[in-house]
């Protein structure tokens, strides 16, 4: 008979310890994970909906003119005629958490793997692991540390969703041009003036299209915590699916969508209007 693994066994020790030993700082993250979901939330909530729609539609008339204005202003009223504005301004608050998170860990780090080949070698294969290991399983661990609700989504989302900013910041630094690095060496630039100066500037627009897809990935794990009690349109998707409500599952499948489409189109005109500037 052949032997059964014991990687089950290790994992599960080490959540275990985790769970007995740093309970505390579990505790804290979720405070203050919860309390930065809460703020979004109730910033979006100061006014009536259609007053939140009329900013959103003026700066996406002045981030992309009439058609990301429009696609925007008819977008969320659709939303709101389905009936899951509330819903969804829940689902923002979590996806726009997990990408600030996610852009907080993910960019330093970027910058670690663009410049020191080493941290490269250590960081490529365990983001490999994060993008294929299957989006549930982080889902487990999460729950055991943090127990049910909204905080343990936002990091199984951030786990799921950072490596494409780490990718694509490493990528975009790579790809400055040797010669302007050296010119700002021949000019006596400290490496952090280089940084700041040279770099990050030219690799944005590259930068800027991780974060694109870090904020998808955010979105579709947020809707996949709906399982382990993450609020927001996601719940009302997999209600409609464990009671095989076909017309609800699709209305609100159609908002996820829609919110998407959004976001979507928001990252992609900032990453155009970054490359037109460079």
């Amino acid at each position: 008979m052949i032997g059964k693994s014991p990687i089950g066994d290790w994992v599960e020790s080490a959540v275990n310890f985790l769970t007995v030993h740093a309970e505390g700082f579990f505790e804290g993250l979720s405070t203050i994970l919860e309390a930065v979901v809460n703020s979004f939330t109730w910033m979006f909530q100061l006014g009536p909906f259609w007053m939140l729609i009329a900013i959103l539609t003026i700066i996406a008339f002045i981030v992309g003119r009439w058609s990301l204005a429009l696609l925007t202003g008819i977008g969320l009223l659709m939303i709101v005629w389905l009936g899951y504005w509330e819903a969804t301004i829940l689902t923002l608050s979590l996806v726009l958490t997990s990408t600030v998170l996610s852009i907080l860990i993910g960019v330093p780090l970027g910058i670690l793997s663009g410049t020191i080949n080493g941290v490269s070698k250590v960081l490529r294969p365990l983001m490999d692991f994060m993008q294929t290991m299957p989006a549930f399983v982080y889902l487990l661990p999460a729950v055991i540390l943090f127990g049910l609700g909204i905080v343990p989504g936002i990091i199984a989302s951030v786990i799921f969703a950072v490596p494409p900013t780490i990718r694509l910041t490493d990528l975009g630094i790579r790809q400055v041009p040797q010669d302007m690095t050296e010119a700002a060496n021949s000019f006596g630039s400290t490496p952090w003036q280089r940084l700041w100066k040279v770099q990050l500037p030219i690799a944005l627009p590259t930068l800027m299209a991780g974060v694109n897809q870090t904020i998808m990935l955010s979105l579709s794990m947020v809707v996949i915590a709906s399982m382990i009690g993450a609020q927001g349109v996601g719940t009302e998707v997999y209600r409609a699916v464990t009671q095989l409500k076909i017309g609800q599952g699709f209305e609100a499948g159609l908002a996820v969508v829609l919110l998407a489409i959004i976001l979507d189109r928001f990252s992609q005109r900032l990453i155009k209007s970054n490359h037109a500037r460079h």
